[in-house]
């Protein structure tokens, strides 16, 4: 029986990430994936849903500018943009799949074995693997980390066949734009898929919320800038709906809504893609004899370690965040934490996020509904992208910035968020300074490039700090600057109260 230092099941993000790290202590690592090499980070989720909004992005700019000139779009082959998502996914796989073959490349690391199979934890130091051949072998192990994944969730009453039903797996069985879809679920990977197919203009999208606004989670603000571009885009949103049931009838998907005030209502669509949410790939995994602890949220972990002390768990099969940066910090967090000699626990409060929708929004730290329901006091300066001159050098001022420090003399940043072009490229200091536990005062007096996004960072700053070059009681209907007090709201612009 091969022996190794660690058998990493899945090779996803998380387990990738997890058996590169191992590899830099000189362990002697086997990676197994069931599936495909890279997971959802590459196919069906992260990369691949970024590159259709990328394309989708694209299309739309290109629409615009034509439309502005009185000329019609030439009509878009939906093979050849499925391709170019393709093509992205490939090269990603290939680059990961360089460092781990040994047949393909000389220069792989002797430690890294990769085996294509299913693996089933018999004991916490005996693999079992399915190979793809269907023969079997068994491997001993003196640790393990799984980094299973998720899959999309299924609704019981609601029968996904893939063909006109669809999960967020299912967008690449589409072999043209659908002239109308319907979307059930507000929250993040539903209003991206109805900001790319928005964003195409060949396909009429329907999106259920069964709230009064999409992406409860995220402040007011945000949400209606989001929800005014999609009704912009001819995105019809169902608020305050519930789904009575969804059924294919004669090669169409039909649809019954009752509202909040009891009104039924029928829609019929091309196509339908269910997305609430994700679950964790647990069944069958390990054995009875292996003493792992679960609930309705996947593997129970403190710190990335299990209730079996040589085995941990990574990524969506817990209940963290389901990204794919938190995947890769958890799995390399977990390899320190056995090989190293580390006592740093992981930390989430810095992350950075990104939604692609229109604009996209990016996010660190906490917002505004957050930190109201920890009790905290806190200020929080906006400005408009139209006050930024790289925004208004690309036309592209849909937007705004956000940055929220506690209520005292020391600011330090509770968090951040971005909406519009270039978003994602523009929170990384704020990241850092969170992460360093640092007030606004040193953003204030940093020297960003001109021009840029993070130039209205460094303004936001100024603004705090009452020394702006920008006068914000001069441009109100640019720039709000605002204290939470006891409950309330207190306007720092009309009272003179910046920089107290």
């Amino acid at each position: 029986m091969e022996k190794f230092d660690l058998c990493v099941i899945g090779a996803g993000p998380s387990g990738y990430a997890a058996a590169m790290r191992a590899l830099d202590y000189n362990k002697k690592v086997l990676l197994v994936e069931g599936k495909k090499l890279g997971g959802a980070g590459l196919w069906n989720g992260a990369l691949s849903s970024k590159t259709w909004w990328e394309l989708s992005r694209q299309i739309s700019t290109v629409r615009h500018h034509l439309n502005l000139q009185g000329k019609d779009m030439p009509r878009l082959r939906f093979k050849e943009v499925f391709n170019e998502v393709m093509n992205a996914t490939n090269m990603r796989q290939a680059q990961l799949q360089s460092q781990i073959l040994h047949a393909e490349n000389t220069d792989v690391d002797e430690n890294i074995t990769f085996k294509r199979g299913k693996a089933f934890i018999e004991t916490p130091n005996q693999v079992r693997i399915t190979l793809e051949d269907g023969s079997e072998e068994v491997v001993g192990t003196e640790f393990i980390v799984m980094a299973t994944g998720s899959r999309p969730r299924q609704l019981p009453d609601i029968k996904i066949d893939e063909k006109y039903i669809l999960s967020s797996d299912g967008i690449e069985h589409l072999r043209d734009f659908p002239k109308s879809i319907v979307i059930l679920g507000a929250g993040v990977i539903g209003c991206e898929y109805a900001t790319v197919f928005s964003n195409f203009g060949y396909t009429k999208v329907h999106l259920i919320d069964k709230g009064n606004r999409i992406l409860p989670f995220e402040d007011t603000d945000i949400v209606k800038r989001i929800e005014g571009n999609f009704e912009k885009n001819n995105v019809l949103i169902h608020r305050n709906s519930r789904l009575i049931r969804m059924e294919v009838v004669e090669d169409r998907v039909e649809y019954e809504l009752e509202y909040h005030n009891g009104r039924k209502q029928l829609f019929t669509v091309e196509k339908a893609l269910v997305s609430v949410g994700r679950v964790p790939n647990i069944e069958n995994l390990w054995s009875e004899n292996v003493k792992i602890e679960k609930d309705e949220r996947g593997v129970i972990n403190d710190d990335t370690k299990t209730t079996v002390s040589n085995i941990h768990a990574v990524g969506d099969i817990t209940s963290d965040m389901a990204l794919v940066n938190i995947g890769e910090l958890e799995g390399r967090h977990a390899i320190d934490q056995i090989f190293g000699n580390t006592n740093k626990e992981l930390s989430y409060k810095n992350v950075s996020t990104i939604m692609f929708l229109n604009p996209e929004v990016a996010g660190v730290g906490l917002n505004e509904q957050q930190c109201k329901e920890k009790g905290y006091n806190f200020r929080v300066v906006t400005m408009d992208y139209e006050c930024i001159p790289r925004a208004i050098a690309r036309q592209l001022t849909d937007g705004f910035m956000k940055i929220i420090v506690t209520d005292d003399n020391d600011m330090k940043i509770l968090g951040m968020r971005v909406v519009g072009f270039s978003a994602s490229a523009s929170i990384e200091a704020i990241a850092l300074m969170i992460h360093l536990n640092l007030g606004i005062e040193q953003m204030a007096e940093l020297v960003h490039p001109h021009p840029s996004i993070t130039e209205g960072i460094q303004e936001c700053a100024r603004i705090l700090c009452g020394k702006s070059i920008l006068k914000p009681h001069l441009l109100k209907e640019h720039v709000t600057c605002r204290a939470w007090r006891s409950g309330d709201y207190i306007d720092l612009l009309n009272l003179n109260l910046i920089g107290e």
